[in-house]
């Protein structure tokens, strides 16, 4: 697969390593498979160096770091050092034209060697190194917090931070040259995940490549999620048990303390940890504060890892003797239903912060509760896929979200206007009622609001 997006952190980073101007710091993290390394190499030019770290005691990474500098400067390689700040003084010492130094995977060279930050703002502080230095790594924990925390000795220090997040939607269209409803289902499971994409590239098929990736102990992706929170955390057990939990329906703070016999205080941390890191979402109805609603409901936010979570993970025992047969036959009949809840996170993203039907909307959202019922003492739950308010607070758009075979239209906007008259936030505003249809409907619809697929997937282009 071919080098997809980035465009903007390439930007950054030919702007910070710029040779013609002095020497920068600069800090790439995100989670794994994202690309950053290929994203790095993408900059670096032939006179720059490269290393990846491993997880290695101190003096074999400080030797293996040693013999990469002394291909380019050989008076390195003759050296004896006693630790990291002897090596990179003489390597700034010998640097007569600026280059860049990157060290990929930062966090298995602290994890050995501690004092590894605080050499670097040694050096930094003079304000006389010669060449530029990007620390790279996936423990998205560690790498803020020796960024981003006050206490922390790299804290201030760095000329650009790259937090690198997954790709967007279209490039998987672009990538992979699908249709627009194939990118839907392909999405859901392999998210924005580009080494994800690659993997997949390899098989005729989504159902033979989810086969493959991720059903058995020798699948590829089969331990995924325990991988990425081991980059996080030294334990994944507490987080792998709230990821299933969530996946199994229990979404209230109250449900997910229940089914972990733990106390709801407890999981506050672990919980916005989860977030922090992107794997889950705290949602809140529209309108509602995020700090003061206690309504909020926690879904899993990454689609490889809700598609683990619903469909891997329950099966491990069947998986373990080898009964692929009977967990394919079970994603194959929930698939449809799987996609529908990711095709309605698709239709909000879409909607929020787009210019669509003459107006431009804020964040948009779900919305869930009581409204009162046409009969007078009445009352009746109710729920929407997706509410949005206009930035001039003029207008609100409303949508249902159906990712089935054709639709009567018709029907399905009367029910929704039939909704949308007993909603007490409404009144007075000018409602756009919007249906995300995977198909075009069975009846005429010229008169109703419809995006489809490829709308939903045209909406997220930020080219």
């Amino acid at each position: 697969m071919k080098f997809l997006d980035r465009k903007e952190e390439i930007a950054e980073l030919k702007r910070v390593l710029n040779p013609e101007t002095s020497a920068k710091f600069a800090v790439v993290f995100g989670r794994r498979r994202l690309g950053k390394s290929t994203l790095i190499k993408r900059v670096l030019t032939p006179a720059d160096i490269y290393y990846m770290a491993g997880d290695l005691v101190d003096n074999v990474q400080l030797e293996m770091l040693q013999e990469l500098l002394s291909q380019k400067f050989p008076e390195i390689g003759l050296a004896k050092f006693s630790g990291w700040e002897e090596l990179l003084l003489m390597l700034n010492k010998l640097t007569a034209e600026q280059f860049t130094l990157c060290l990929d995977e930062f966090p298995y060279m602290v994890k050995h060697s501690p004092e590894l930050p605080s050499i670097l703002q040694r050096l930094l502080d003079t304000k006389e190194l010669k060449y530029n230095l990007v620390i790279c790594g996936s423990s998205q924990r560690m790498m803020q917090e020796m960024i981003l925390s006050q206490t922390e000795p790299l804290y201030g220090r760095a000329d650009a931070i790259l937090n690198v997040q997954p790709i967007p939607l279209p490039y998987l269209q672009r990538g992979l040259h699908l249709d627009s409803v194939s990118t839907i289902e392909e999405y859901s499971v392999w998210g924005g995940v580009p080494r994800y994409w690659e993997l997949r590239e390899e098989y005729k098929s989504l159902m033979d490549a989810i086969r493959a990736m991720l059903l058995g102990p020798t699948a590829v992706l089969y331990d995924e999620p325990k991988k990425l929170f081991l980059d996080d955390m030294k334990v994944t057990v507490q987080s792998e048990s709230l990821m299933a939990v969530i996946a199994g329906g229990a979404n209230r703070l109250s449900e997910i303390a229940a089914r972990m016999g733990r106390d709801a205080t407890s999981l506050s941390a672990p919980l916005d940890r989860l977030i922090q890191m992107s794997y889950i979402r705290r949602e809140i109805p529209f309108g509602e504060s995020p700090k003061k609603s206690k309504r909020g409901i926690y879904k899993i936010n990454d689609p490889m890892m809700d598609f683990y979570y619903t469909f891997i993970m329950p099966n491990m025992s069947s998986l373990g003797r080898g009964r692929k047969n009977f967990v394919m036959e079970e994603i194959e009949d929930r698939f449809t239903d799987y996609v529908s809840r990711q095709w309605e996170n698709l239709c909000k993203e879409a909607v929020s912060g787009n210019k669509l039907f003459g107006y431009r909307w804020n964040e948009a959202e779900r919305w869930w509760g009581t409204v009162p019922g046409k009969e007078k003492g009445t009352f009746k739950e109710m729920e929407f896929d997706v509410i949005a308010e206009s930035t001039d607070g003029k207008a609100i758009l409303v949508g249902e979200c159906k990712w089935t075979n054709p639709e009567i239209a018709a029907e399905v906007h009367r029910k929704l206007i039939e909704k949308i008259s007993l909603l007490p936030f409404a009144k007075g505003k000018e409602i756009i009622p919007v249906l995300f249809l995977k198909n075009k409907p069975k009846d005429n619809s010229e008169n109703i609001k419809i995006l489809y697929p490829q709308d939903v997937i045209d909406c997220m282009y930020t080219d």
